[in-house]
């Protein structure tokens, strides 16, 4: 089951308090005080897992926390620190504070981790109070609570291309014939009811991600159909393809409706570089594209996945695009000469 948002509470580790205690030893009279600090209280931290695709765990478990230092001991011993707890999550996953609003990280890449919960301080034991005045003194300090938060975890995929079309316009076609995905696959609207990534491999070990999002219905920007809960999942894809059925009442008219629903829902997703691939084209028997107005997309493509038909054609046109935008930005993070 794919699950994409959790709410789930943590608790830090309590520090440890420190010792009140008096060395005592034969032949030694009035040792002094050597009581020991109390050990720190467990971290919990969010780390990226590449080798989950779900949170669905945390539907099970909504509470975790770590471990409690150990009180400090005679002998000046300190005691020992708490373990850290690890949340695993799949890589793409935001992190905020349910109270506050706040976002405190993501994690974009496998081992990527975020602290969300500060251990609590050990407490000092009563051998830090000693003075010239004070030889036996019988105050220690508690140690500090670990903190306490209620988190929101939500997934948003990390995919390089996302498939954005309106229900049953051959999405989860596409992605099962250029990349090994099986995504569920049927002749009625609204099949696919979760988010499905693909890996697409091109020769010479050229990949690229590949994302197919639930249909996007008039309105899904205000919750209408499934569009809203997974307009999310394309908001980090590097670039947009509008798939547009062949057989689709008005072609001009599906793909401004598809470009009003990404504006609506998000104006820094709608600048986002875009193609229109029109599909099903086996129904006609033609690989000639409809004149639409595309706008800036860059390029309008024709493709047929039941009979095969464009498809190294559009595969390595995206490919061109990611590359140039790959390297476009590696030029926009070169340092600048010296004068």
């Amino acid at each position: 089951m794919f699950i994409d948002r959790v709410v789930v509470r943590v608790k830090a580790g309590d520090g440890g308090s420190g010792m009140v205690s008096f060395r005592r030893e034969k032949f030694v009279p009035m040792g002094g005080p050597d009581g020991g600090d109390g050990g720190r209280g467990g971290d919990v931290r969010v780390r990226a897992d590449s080798n989950l695709s779900t949170l669905l765990d945390y539907t099970y478990r909504d509470r975790w926390d770590a471990e409690n230092g150990d009180h400090g001991s005679g002998a000046n011993k300190t005691g020992a620190s708490g373990s850290d707890t690890i949340l695993p999550v799949p890589t793409g996953t935001v992190i905020r504070d349910m109270d506050s609003g706040e976002r405190l990280g993501e994690v974009l890449a496998d081992g990527d981790e975020v602290l969300v919960a500060n251990g609590g301080r050990g407490g000092k034991g009563n051998a830090w109070f000693v003075t010239s005045t004070h030889q036996s003194p019988r105050e220690y300090q508690p140690g500090e609570d670990g903190v306490q938060r209620t988190l929101e975890l939500e997934l948003k995929l990390i995919a390089d291309v996302g498939l954005v079309g309106q229900p049953n316009a051959g999405k989860s076609t596409l992605l099962s014939v250029i990349s090994a995905a099986r995504p569920k696959i049927a002749d009625y609207p609204f099949t696919t009811l979760s988010p499905n990534l693909g890996v697409v491999q091109l020769s010479d070990g050229r990949t690229f991600v590949v994302a197919d999002i639930p249909g996007i219905i008039e309105g899904a920007h205000e919750g209408r159909g499934l569009g809203l809960q997974f307009l999310r999942h394309i908001e980090r894809t590097r670039l947009l393809a509008f798939l547009i059925p062949i057989d689709a009442m008005d072609w001009q008219a599906e793909y401004d409706q598809l470009r009003r629903e990404i504006e609506a829902y998000s104006p820094e997703l709608a600048q986002k570089p875009h193609c229109v691939v029109f599909t099903k084209m086996d129904l006609l028997g033609e690989d000639e594209a409809p004149p639409i107005e595309t706008g800036d997309a860059f390029g309008v493509f024709t493709v047929s996945a039941a009979a095969r038909r464009g498809l190294d054609t559009l595969l390595g046109a995206w490919w061109e695009r990611l590359l140039w935008m790959k390297k476009a930005t590696v030029r926009l993070d070169a340092p600048l000469p010296l004068p």
